[in-house]
């Protein structure tokens, strides 16, 4: 069984109007530990769901998704729960900060969340928030910062934790060109420099080009790109 993440047979299906539509159709996908893989294709293709699917946030109809050979989905709610938490971390497009916490306390939310002290998470959160070149902002509020700077707030929050996998779902979608061009800078700097996996679907093949293997999903099917 590979050592990273592994995706058998997984599918979707949801009822709608009476019809059946699958929104990820029999994937199957394995992504070595370290490893960048993009995943592009149009709105509504199914690229969110597979990524919800893959961090074990949404139970696939159908297939088995194996972290380090274990089957995730066979985890009880509880330990999947600590799984995600411990394991992995998720960057969204639309950033799902607390707007009544400062961005310090948001970032550190997952560590406090995990056990660890007030103190040593803040600690922590600061750290990143400097490594992320925005640490002048940890005592503002989410309504004060830009859209680029949220998005450094979710993958500060998303690191915290360290986690072994990052899943990034449309990270740069609601971004202008320049704060998305320094996203994908950060995001490939810290692969390089962690050799953490990461997984990224986006609509944008250009951005995507950063990773270090492109995926194509086209009606719930994945292909090369």
């Amino acid at each position: 069984m590979n050592k990273g993440l592994y995706a058998q047979s997984v599918t979707k299906r949801y009822l709608g109007g009476g019809d059946e539509v699958r929104a990820v159709d029999a994937v199957d996908l394995t992504v070595s530990l370290g490893e960048f893989v993009a995943i592009v294709g149009p709105s509504g293709s199914g690229k969110s769901t597979l990524l919800h699917i893959l961090g074990g946030l949404e139970k696939p109809t159908r297939g088995q998704v194996f972290f380090d050979g274990d089957d995730i989905y066979r985890k009880g709610d509880h330990a999947l729960s600590a799984w995600r938490n411990e394991t992995v971390g998720f960057v969204f497009q639309f950033y799902h900060l607390l707007g009544e916490l400062t961005v310090a306390e948001n970032v550190a939310l997952p560590a406090l969340l995990k056990g660890r002290s007030r103190k040593s998470a803040l600690k922590k959160s600061r750290e990143l928030l400097q490594y992320l070149g925005i640490s002048e902002k940890k005592n503002s509020f989410p309504s004060q910062l830009s859209g680029g700077q949220k998005q450094k707030v979710a993958f500060a929050r998303a690191l915290i934790n360290d986690p072994d996998i990052l899943f990034c779902d449309e990270p740069t979608g609601n971004l202008d060109g320049e704060s998305a061009e320094k996203v994908m800078a950060f995001l490939s700097d810290w692969h390089r420099k962690k050799q953490k996996t990461v997984i990224m679907v986006t609509h944008n093949r250009e951005l995507a080009r950063e990773a270090g293997r492109l995926l194509h999903l086209r009606d719930g099917r994945l292909g090369q790109a």
